[in-house]
């Protein structure tokens, strides 16, 4: 599934205050029921499972209600594409479940809009600390990372062989990737050296890699519009053409990536490392390597979490659930197994199983692009027409209808007022 962010849409402020009008933020809604003393059946609304993974879920469930006699939890998995709209509409109508799953980009709009109940008395450290710290407000934990997927270099071992040219290495920079896709890019043959989206997701990590910051300290005005964005804007928007195809040769379209690397027609791609299992069965050599940076490193990471209602009336065994879903041994366990994500925990022995799982060979990759991470940038309701606004004026600049200094100026004009 793919982890660009699918986000609230629908105006999450004008409708919290229809079943939180008698809750202050973060403060459960109700009185706590505790296992032990009765039974108690908690609510679970997820996205995570769905798909390919109900029985994986199922799995953990048992193994939770096994070791919390009295606790029972019902749940509910409804697809990723239509997730957030069921869980907007459940909030507005007061029948949100005990516990559902977030999203680190619209985090910091539940949060600020009193949806998401405090979390207390957990010890942090048994999760990677970038990934707990994401869903924190003023040192208040208000969700739980329950899983995370990353972005990172995938090469084709055989066409840099071919073309006699140095694997990726640690210390590549973007001029070492820029030579090499240049080597490796045959337009006649309809082989391409390098493929990154020009888009958001990719930019506001390209500025962080170039030395920059996409907003300023307080989050209340854009930072881009500087020569470390601009830089940041060329690294993606100068290689529509030259090593990579541009949006009239396909780029973009649904998919398209991802078959021009299987089809071994791309030497480098920048995607996540969901797609594993996609290339089980190409035939061709393949690997991974952190992503280059300019001046440093940065790493896209995207998260899920969960969370517990702030309305719940059964807070304290819905933490017990969420402790379990996002922590214990049975939930590594079965992830890895299932190659269902990455569990979120900092424990990397636990992980040894992952490592060992085959191709990519590198996949220590994946977690040493964790020492530096640049988080999307959360701004709350107006989120999504922040991504789109950036992702339409690097649109423009590739297709060559403006300066690259002419859409990032334009992007941070737009933008501004959305942060205000």
């Amino acid at each position: 599934m793919s982890r660009l962010t699918h986000l609230v849409r629908l105006g999450l402020a004008a409708v919290v205050g229809l079943s939180l009008a008698a809750c202050s933020n973060g403060t459960p809604g109700g009185t706590s029921s505790t296992a032990g003393s009765e039974d108690v059946t908690i609510t679970y609304t997820n996205f995570i499972s769905a798909g390919a993974n109900e029985a994986n879920l199922t799995k953990i469930v048992d193994a939770f209600e096994a070791a919390n006699p009295g606790i029972t939890v019902d749940v509910k998995t409804l697809p990723y594409a239509d997730y957030f709209t069921a869980l907007q509409t459940d909030i507005a109508g007061g029948t949100v479940a005990d516990v559902f799953d977030i999203e680190y980009a619209n985090y910091k709009a539940y949060q600020a809009n009193g949806v998401l109940a405090a979390i207390k008395g957990v010890d942090t450290s048994v999760y990677q600390a970038n990934l707990a710290q994401a869903y924190a407000t003023d040192g208040t934990q208000y969700a739980l990372p329950s899983s995370f997927s990353n972005v990172v270099l995938y090469y084709n071992k055989d066409l840099f062989d071919a073309a006699g040219v140095a694997y990726p290495a640690a210390d590549w920079t973007w001029a070492d990737e820029k030579a090499a896709a240049e080597k490796l890019t045959n337009q006649e043959a309809g082989q391409w050296g390098d493929y990154q989206p020009i888009s958001y997701n990719e930019y506001y990590k390209v500025v962080a890699q170039a030395g920059g910051k996409y907003l300023n300290a307080g989050g209340t005005d854009t930072a881009f519009n500087t020569p470390q964005g601009i830089a940041a804007a060329k690294w993606l928007v100068e290689k529509s053409g030259t090593v990579m195809p541009t949006a009239e040769q396909g780029a973009g379209t649904a998919d398209f990536d991802s078959k021009l690397f299987a089809d071994g027609k791309l030497a480098m791609w920048h995607t996540g490392i969901w797609m594993f299992g996609s290339l089980a069965d190409v035939p061709f050599a393949w690997d991974i390597a952190v992503e280059p940076g300019d001046t440093t490193k940065a790493s896209a990471m995207f998260s899920n979490a969960m969370a517990i209602s702030a309305t719940s009336k059964h807070a304290e065994a819905a933490q017990k659930w969420v402790e379990y879903m996002t922590s214990s041994d049975v939930m590594v366990d079965t992830r890895l197994a299932a190659g269902w994500e990455l569990p979120p925990i900092s424990d990397e022995a636990k992980l040894g199983a992952y490592l060992k799982a085959g191709a990519p060979a590198n996949r220590q990759a994946v977690f040493d692009a964790l020492d530096k991470v640049a988080l999307s940038p959360s701004i709350g309701d107006n989120q999504a027409q922040m991504q789109d606004l950036v992702t339409e004026q690097l649109t423009e600049a590739a297709a060559g209808r403006v300066s690259v200094e002419e859409a990032v100026a334009a992007a941070a004009t737009k933008v501004d007022p959305l942060l205000k």
